[in-house]
């Protein structure tokens, strides 16, 4: 598929998922639900990787590699999400997510060597501006607590952790994994983590047996994971996980945009000008690079 395709699968299909996730919470604990979707995930890649006849059987120092992006995009990063969203207002969240190109740049730099650019740098300025202006007013939500501290430290882990994957990710393609593959095991380890920091934590195995659970995990487990993650990590391969964290800044964006037709979401000049500065943002950061001689 081209660039631009990709990109928009990712940005539609985790758009929507924001949704999804909220019949995720309640009565089945956060990190269930996490292990919940990726094992799921993992078993139709599995069945996926059978049929294609893709080789799934590696050395145990490979399966250390696959257990890291299992660990840290497809466990960590989500739990730590999930948990902050429950101190902090989702704005907070969706702020922490838009300095991910920046972040992701400044790892790519200290990991691979790769050259900091000024385009990336501005396009993800704008980002960070553009989300900024949109959550504005949920801001006036936040109190000086405990809480409020803590939600914002699960957020910077959770971008951290984020951003670990994307590097790892990198890095296990440079030594020529496979995508289906290495997001089979990946997710299986990732989930599996997830189910046990739950029992660590003194949570059951709880599964709601009702349609709209139902439906809403099957649909972030193929679509939200097998999906968008198969585009995502593409991208990473094509352009680099940096620009490829753009996707952080335009998620919460198509987020909103749904919940304006189907939530009555308030929308107010402060919002046009954040939807107008990421947008603008994200053309410079998606233009292509001219060859050079």
């Amino acid at each position: 598929m081209p660039t631009l395709q990709l990109f928009a699968i990712c940005v539609l299909i985790w758009g929507s998922t924001w949704i999804a996730i909220t019949f995720q919470l309640g009565d089945v604990a956060p990190e269930m639900s996490v292990g919940y979707r990726f094992l799921l995930a993992s078993a139709v890649l599995f069945v996926y990787c059978r049929w294609r006849k893709l080789s799934l059987s590696f050395k145990l120092k490979q399966h250390l590699d696959f257990a890291m992006l299992g660990v840290s995009m497809f466990c960590v990063s989500y739990v730590f999400v999930y948990y902050a969203e429950t101190y902090i207002v989702s704005g907070m969240v969706a702020v922490g997510y838009s300095a991910s190109p920046m972040i992701n740049m400044l790892a790519s730099r200290v990991f691979f060597g790769t050259k900091m650019t000024a385009r990336v740098a501005i396009a993800a300025f704008l980002g960070v501006a553009g989300i900024v202006c949109v959550f504005w007013p949920e801001f006036g939500k936040l109190s000086v607590s405990r809480n409020a501290v803590l939600g914002s430290l699960l957020t910077v882990l959770s971008v951290l952790a984020s951003s670990a994957g994307s590097m790892v990710a990198t890095r296990n393609q440079k030594l020529g994994y496979l995508t289906w593959s290495s997001m089979a095991w990946g997710m299986l380890y990732g989930g599996s983590l997830a189910l046990l920091i739950g029992m660590a934590m003194g949570q059951s195995f709880t599964f709601l047996f009702s349609g709209a659970y139902v439906l809403s995990l099957v649909y972030l487990s193929l679509f939200g994971s097998i999906v968008t993650f198969g585009c995502y990590l593409t991208l990473i391969e094509r352009i680099g996980p940096a620009r490829t964290a753009y996707i952080g800044v335009m998620v919460p964006i198509f987020a909103l945009v749904i919940s304006f037709f189907f939530e009555k979401f308030a929308w107010v000049w402060l919002t046009t000008i954040g939807v107008a500065l990421s947008v603008i943002g994200n053309i410079v950061m998606l233009r292509p690079v001219k060859n050079q001689a």
